[in-house]
Formats: structure tokens, sequence, C-alpha cells
């Protein structure tokens, strides 16, 4: 076989759940002895993350899905690199791929889907994605491989690599003795957070709706939401307008979530869409019962009413009484967070390094 030299590319500025999977996986198959670098553009977080490690990696001019030039220079830096795949880790990742194979058509082209929204009907999207071009697609959780499949992916296409997670990520972490003090929040309440960006499919409405229904039953609940985003300012007021302002904190963007979650008693992930959802996992390797609804991916890694609660999605009713009904019982919050760190042993990050060099080597 011949020897895995596997170049990751990625087009997104900000910095999400995608961009630290894709990291994950070039460092953990550098640990490995594996050849792996890392393309990226110059503004870009992840730039700024990579500057502080020692992982390689190469920043590039990228103007856009038509800009051919900057395929023709991906293309000549990954043959002088000797790379022989490469693995697209967004959308316009994958268009950049395709310009590049056509400068170098012996490279093979992976490309991981993390949304679980249908593929654009236009034609540039559809062009894209069932390209003889691209070898292989990596779908991060079933539900996403069955969206892959209805769009007419055929299947021996799709491969199935949920995302991990750092189990031993936030070991170090602990909440400051002073953290409720802090942020006002009264001793004996039960803190209820998320970890979630301030975007439209991650439903927020329906999140503030039902935590100012399960506030009215319960006074002690108090809610932490950490992130950043578009809809940041117009939930704040939906906070307000509900009279939950005072019992529903916005934190904005942490750096180190580790200490947050180790002082949440409940974490919520509320979304109306999916893909898969690793804030999840990060809640469950601290050993927190979760609430998730049933959208996208999230139903893959809670097993219902035993590592956490399953509830329709965009219902807060039904999403306030989960809450209720964890706030009620330490006894099932203990028991469902023991169930929930060895539900997420299943999801560790070595799990999903391992299946995309199987994959590599199988497209060699």
């Amino acid at each position: 076989m011949k020897e895995i030299r596997v170049l990751h590319l990625d087009t997104e500025l900000g910095w999400r759940g995608g961009q630290q999977q894709a990291i994950y996986l070039h460092k953990g198959l550098c640990d490995l002895g594996v050849y792996s670098d890392f393309a990226c553009r110059k503004a870009s977080a992840l730039k700024s993350r990579l500057q502080k490690t020692e992982l390689p990696f190469k920043c590039f001019r990228y103007w856009g899905e038509a800009d051919i030039l900057a395929g023709r220079s991906l293309a000549a830096y990954a043959r002088h690199q000797g790379i022989n795949i490469l693995h697209l880790h967004s959308a316009h990742a994958l268009s950049w791929g395709l310009n590049a194979k056509l400068f170098f058509p012996e490279l093979k082209l992976v490309a991981t889907r993390r949304v679980d929204f249908p593929i654009q009907k236009n034609q540039v999207s559809r062009a894209k994605y069932f390209s003889p071009k691209l070898d292989a697609l990596v779908a991060i959780s079933e539900n996403i491989r069955q969206v892959l499949l209805a769009d007419g992916i055929p299947e021996d296409k799709i491969n199935l690599i949920h995302s991990g997670v750092d189990i031993h990520r936030f070991e170090q972490d602990e909440p400051a003795p002073d953290f409720r003090e802090k942020y006002g929040i009264p001793a004996d309440a039960i803190l209820v957070g998320t970890v979630a960006a301030f975007v439209t499919h991650k439903d927020y409405p329906n999140l503030i709706t039902a935590a100012a229904m399960a506030k009215a039953a319960n006074p002690k609940l108090c809610f932490i939401a950490l992130g950043d985003g578009g809809k940041f300012l117009k939930m704040q007021r939906l906070a307000r307008d509900l009279g939950i302002a005072d019992s529903f904190l916005f934190l904005g963007y942490q750096e180190r979530i580790g200490s947050f979650l180790k002082a949440f008693d409940i974490f919520v992930l509320a979304s109306y869409k999916e893909g898969l959802g690793t804030s999840v996992l990060d809640a469950m390797t601290v050993g927190l019962p979760v609430i998730g609804t049933k959208a996208g991916g999230i139903a893959e890694m809670i097993e219902d009413k035993l590592s956490g609660l399953l509830v329709e999605k965009r219902n807060p009713e039904a999403l306030a009484q989960a809450i209720l009904a964890l706030a009620d019982s330490p006894d099932t919050r203990k028991q469902m967070g023991a169930n929930a760190l060895r539900r997420v042993q299943n999801f560790s990050k070595e799990q999903m390094i391992t299946a995309n060099l199987e994959l590599y080597k199988t497209l060699l």
C-alpha cells in the first residue's frame, strides 16, 4: 500500500465544532506517524489555533468557489508535498478541492458532511456532491447518512464516522470557588446550561421559552448559555420579554468550557436540526445528565431515560417538563450522569481518527 500523505482543507474563518474535529484528526494522524498537513485561510481562527501548536499548516488565498487560481495553487503545493489524499472539511473546501483535482487528477478527495440539511438543489451544489472526482463522503451521524441517501448519493460512497471528543479534555478543570457569587447565582440554584452558537438551527427560542415555563414551576432553576452568533442580542431580548433575564445568563463564547460544564447540574441542547452535536458529548465527559431534542444525530448519543432524556424538537412544553423532571430528582441526575460517562466512551476522538485512517487506506 502507498504511504498515506493527507492534506486537510478548511475554508471557514470562524471556530466551531467542525474545526475542532479537523484539528483532532490532524493531530491524531501526526501522533500516529502518518504524514498530515493542513491548509487554511490567513484570516481564520484555524490559523490562530494552529500557530499555538507544533502541527504543520500552510495558509492560502481563497476568494470563493470559482477561484480556479486557488485550486491551481493548492494542487501545486499538494504535488510538491507528495499528497495523495485531500480531506475537505467544509462545503467551500469541497469546491476548492475539486478545482485542485483539475490540476492534480491523482488526488483522492474525501469530503466530510457535518450538517443534516439536504444538499441544495442548485446546479453548483449538485455538481459538487455528485462529482465523479469526489472519491468518498464522510457522514458524522447516521441521520446525515440517511439525508445523503435520500438526496441520491450512492450508498457505497458514504462512510459513517461519528465525530469524537477528547474524553479526558476537562479532567483538570474545576469551577472557580466563587463561581456562583461571581455570576449572582444563588447557592441553592439548580443550574441548567447549554453550549451552542446563536444560529437559527440551535433553536434558542425553544430553550428560552422552555426555561420560562420551567422557572415558573421551579423558582430554583437558573440557566446559562455559552456561545456567540448573530442571534445573540435577539435572544437576550426574548429572555427579557419572558421575564427571566435575571435567571438566564448569556455569557458569550468561552475559550475554556470545562469549568462551566462542571458547574452545571443539567445540560440541554434544544436544536431543531443538528449534524451530531458534540457539545452533548463534551457534557457527557464530565458526567452530566443531558436533555436533547430528537433532531439530527442527537438521539445517536443520548440513551433516552438512561444517560439523559430525549424530547420532541420545537416543543418547549416537553422540554420544560424534562428540565423539571431532572431538577426534581438529584438521584436521577446522578445515575444518568454516570451512564452518560459510560456512553461517551463510544465517541472518543481516537475512534474517529482510526475510522478516518481506515478510510484512507481503503482509498489507496
